[in-house]
């Protein structure tokens, strides 16, 4: 089920918001214009699905036995006071 809090009822009872949060989406509006959602972690986490960024693989287990070793990149820094 999908909520929708303008703005000030959010901000007057984000009980309220965090509470309706726990059967679906709270939409929460600007000036009638949705403008955020606010969703459970778990409901977040469900959407990312099992995409992993670099934090998440830096913290796994045995992060530290992998070699890894970047190829180098030429001309994408300048010196300062270069022009571009």
């Amino acid at each position: 089920m999908i909520t929708t809090l303008s703005s000030r009822e959010f901000n007057q009872d984000t009980g309220k918001a965090k509470k309706a949060s726990e059967t679906g989406p709270v939409f929460i509006t600007d000036r009638g214009k949705p403008a955020h959602v606010l969703m459970t972690f778990s409901d977040y986490q469900r959407i990312l699905g099992k995409r992993k960024n670099m934090c998440d693989l830096l913290g796994m287990k045995g992060a530290g036995e992998i070699q890894f070793e970047p190829a180098k990149v030429q001309g994408l820094i300048r010196p300062m006071g270069d022009s571009l």
